[in-house]
């Protein structure tokens, strides 16, 4: 693997997706242990957040999801809950690209900053394993990009539903493997 050819992508860990996990906090340890092991070998970290412009033009009734955030009046761009959980601050430099819909690549400019990097492969952390994740490696794998999955620093409210795709889903399609292996293969 070239590290120069690599990024992580941290994606909607936002406080207001963070606070749905408050009374579990260690979830977020191999988070965290990636994107240091990602910044110490000088692979981009990228964050990603979900929000939205104030008056939600991007938002269509029809989305039922993104419809009843729209009704709630929350998550636009300026937001506390929309804002990267300190637990993982991006550093100087390190880009947030803010998407409008469940993948990372939806809405945003995460595909022409990834062009720029010359990134050949993604790492994916994220909040929800059956949200963000499972989107953003479909689309990813649909535009050819080598992937892999750090199936301890993703994150679902159904275990079930996290286990049956790190096990069964992803592996079609990524390589699988928890956060601490990752950064070991780094070393």
């Amino acid at each position: 693997m070239n590290p120069s050819k690599t990024a992580l992508l941290v994606m909607d860990i936002q406080n207001g997706i963070v606070g749905n996990f408050a009374e579990n906090p260690e979830v977020l340890i191999p988070i965290q242990d990636s994107v240091k092991a990602a910044r110490e070998a000088e692979i981009p970290v990228i964050f990603v957040r979900v929000a939205f412009k104030e008056g939600y033009p991007e938002v269509n009734l029809n989305n039922k999801m993104f419809s009843a955030i729209k009704e709630s009046g929350s998550m636009t761009e300026t937001d506390w809950s929309t804002q990267i959980h300190e637990s993982v601050a991006p550093l100087s430099g390190e880009p947030l690209v803010t998407k409008r819909r469940v993948s990372a690549f939806a809405g945003s400019d995460l595909e022409v900053l990834l062009s720029g990097l010359g990134t050949e492969e993604l790492v994916l952390t994220g909040i929800a394993t059956s949200g963000v994740v499972l989107s953003t490696l479909r689309e990813a794998a649909d535009k050819d990009f080598r992937l892999k999955v750090l199936s301890d620093a993703c994150i679902d409210r159904d275990p079930e539903v996290h286990r049956v795709l790190v096990e069964k889903v992803f592996p079609r399609q990524a390589d699988v493997l928890t956060a601490s292996e990752w950064a070991d293969s780094l070393k």
